[in-house]
């Protein structure tokens, strides 16, 4: 059996940009990145299972201006190691992106959203219609010509893909010095904790940690609760869907997001392999499973806590919300039968108004699922992140806004893991800002 300094379970964005910062900027010797399946980035940070989006909080309106300074500052060390290092291993593509106002209330809102947040985002410039028209033809063809119309609007416009971001980060970690070793296709099946700090025992597998980061998304609340921890909370899985058109846009559209929601409004996204295409969405609905498209997993969302009288009462009261009821209902609709197409297409309309119910089409196996945190305790959900450290084992479940902040998790969570290895262990914080700078 061997033994590790550091074990990471979970082979997703979170987990390997993990292992990329402990093997490049600490003196942590060994390290161990296990994958329940045979690729790295197979669940939530695989191409097709996200918006393919690097949020910096510019066009984000349901972020308030503390949030976007935050998450900007974590966004800028992707987007560093996307221009620097992985600049040729085609990781992105670039475009302008900008977030849409329509109708006075909405532009009312955004130009007040300007105002607040100009000098965090110097590139941000707003467009009239005109301007709109130039880079988004069909996002103003067709429109009243009396319907009032404001964007705010970057070039800095980044479609990711992320599971070949999590590529990168093995291979340069394996590239470094240090002891790493990538061990996939072996499901975890308990974590120990022993005098050496965890054993971790997998199918055909078993090695000993000292310290131990769960980076398994909804799974991690699992893990977590085996051993005591995170046992208030509950998960809800939602379940993000894309529509798929030809030629719509340029670049990344937005439009306006309710601040009480912690899901993204409707937008329009190039794919990052193909920009001639453009995804619309996400729709979002609850599926009783932890991973898109794996019905094995239904068993392990039984296991949560929502299913206790305190969870149940906690749906029942984030339901009985006005805004979350609409929410639901509206989304439900959008899987009817032959007219939930015809329902979803009027959503896309307020960003492309000529298009057309024929226009666009499911995206085949595209989507994923998000693991949204209910506080049972407190019967609401929550809107951040969810993170659990215990003693010497930190379980990520839903960073946020998930890939966009995995460097700056890394960041945070290879700060606790030196002062779970001790004194002689260190993090050198300052080379990394340095070396990830744009």
């Amino acid at each position: 059996m061997k033994q590790y300094d550091v074990a990471i379970i979970g082979a997703g964005v979170t987990g390997t940009s993990l292992l990329y910062v402990l093997s490049k900027y600490t003196n942590v010797k060994s390290m161990v990145l296990l994958e329940k399946y045979s690729e790295i980035a197979a669940v939530n940070s695989q191409r097709n299972n996200n918006s393919q989006t690097l949020h910096f909080g510019d066009i984000e309106t349901n972020y308030n201006r503390e949030k976007a300074v935050k998450v900007n500052e974590a966004a800028e060390l992707v987007a560093a190691y996307l221009e620097t290092i992985g600049k040729n291993e085609g990781l992105h593509h670039q475009s302008h992106k900008m977030i849409l106002a329509v109708g006075e209330h909405e532009v009312a809102e955004l130009e007040k959203r300007y105002e607040e947040i100009k000098d965090i985002f110097p590139k941000l410039r707003r467009l009239t219609k005109d301007e709109i028209a130039d880079l988004e033809p069909k996002v103003v063809e067709g429109r009243d010509p009396n319907e009032k119309l404001l964007a705010l609007c970057t070039e800095d416009g980044y479609a990711v893909d992320f599971g070949k971001l999590s590529e990168s980060f093995v291979k340069h970690a394996k590239e470094s010095d240090k002891n790493v070793d990538v061990i996939l296709h072996k499901k975890i099946k308990e974590i120990q904790k022993n005098k050496k700090g965890y054993k971790i025992i997998a199918e055909g597998k078993t090695v000993e940690a000292a310290a131990v980061v769960v980076c398994a998304g909804s799974h991690s609340l699992i893990f977590a609760q085996k051993l005591g921890y995170g046992t208030e909370l509950g998960l809800l899985p939602v379940a993000g869907s894309f529509y798929c058109a030809k030629n719509m846009l340029n670049g990344k559209v937005y439009t306006m997001q309710l601040k009480k929601l912690p899901f993204a409004a409707i937008h329009g996204d190039p794919d990052v392999k193909n920009p001639a295409e453009t995804r619309f969405g996400p729709t979002a609905k609850v599926l009783p499973l932890l991973e898109r498209h794996h019905y094995s997993t239904v068993p392990d969302f039984i296991r949560t806590s929502v299913f206790t009288i305190d969870g149940i009462v906690s749906l029942l009261k984030i339901l009985a919300d006005p805004t979350y009821f609409r929410f639901v209902l509206k989304n439900f609709s959008y899987d009817l039968p032959f007219i939930g197409k015809r329902i979803f297409v009027k959503d896309v309309q307020k960003i492309v108004p000529s298009a057309k119910a024929d226009d666009i089409h499911l995206g085949k196996g595209i989507g994923g699922i998000r693991p949204q945190i209910v506080d049972t305790k407190n019967k609401k959900m929550n809107m951040g992140e969810a993170k659990i450290v215990g003693d010497k084992i930190i379980f990520n479940v839903t960073p946020s806004p998930g890939a966009s902040v995995c460097l700056d998790n890394a960041k945070n969570d290879a700060r606790k893991v030196v002062e779970f290895l001790g004194k002689k262990s260190k993090f050198d914080e300052k080379r990394m800002k340095e070396e990830l700078r744009r």
